[in-house]
């Protein structure tokens, strides 16, 4: 994780929606294999009623998920999904201020997983992959693992060049720190070429 990640593709169909739906089952149902589409809300569901739409979509799935804030309850709901064999296998990627800003919070996803399956940097990212032999679905949101009822966009495609390209940054974070550390660190970032300090060329 030395350099910047850039993921690039060819121009894809896009199907952009509001989701004035009741629920997340609602405003995903459907979602094709191979599709993708961006979808507005209006407080109406979370990222985690999103995860479960998906999983119900996909069947029994590896499950990996960033984000910057997780609520008590939205961490109980992820760990019913792994008991239940809905979630195969799951990561987290958190913010290092999750320890000291939410303790109680933080104290129950350790508790719920334990410490081998998180790591922590300086993160504000939120995305999320949700994979398994017939699908490979990349998230990319600005929704928190928690009920926010503000105007919030999510991002989803069936694509595995992007799922891959999500997973790798967890694998790197994964490969790179031990678990139980609560306060990770951005790895050192070499500049791009041409560009010192601010300045570019």
């Amino acid at each position: 994780m030395t350099d910047a990640k850039v993921f690039k593709r060819e121009r894809v169909k896009r199907d952009v929606r509001e989701a004035r739906a009741e629920s997340a089952s609602q405003a995903l149902a459907g979602f094709p294999r191979g599709g993708e589409w961006m979808v507005w809300t209006f407080g109406q569901f979370s990222l985690v009623d999103a995860l479960w739409a998906l999983l119900r979509q996909t069947g029994p799935a590896d499950v990996s998920i960033a984000t910057w804030t997780a609520a008590g309850a939205d961490t109980t709901r992820a760990e019913q999904f792994l008991a239940e064999g809905r979630i195969r296998s799951i990561r987290w990627l958190v913010d290092r201020s999750f320890e000291t800003r939410q303790p109680e919070y933080c104290a129950t996803l350790r508790r719920l997983f334990g410490d081998d399956v998180i790591r922590t940097t300086r993160t504000h990212a939120k995305f999320i992959t949700v994979r398994n032999e017939s699908w490979d679905i990349a998230v990319r949101t600005s929704m928190n693992l928690n009920h926010n009822p503000r105007l919030e966009f999510i991002e989803i495609s069936d694509d595995p060049l992007a799922a891959a390209y999500l997973d790798g940054v967890f694998d790197e974070f994964f490969a790179g720190q031990a678990p139980g550390v609560m306060n990770g660190e951005l790895p050192p970032v070499r500049p791009l070429a041409g560009i010192e300090a601010g300045r570019r060329s």
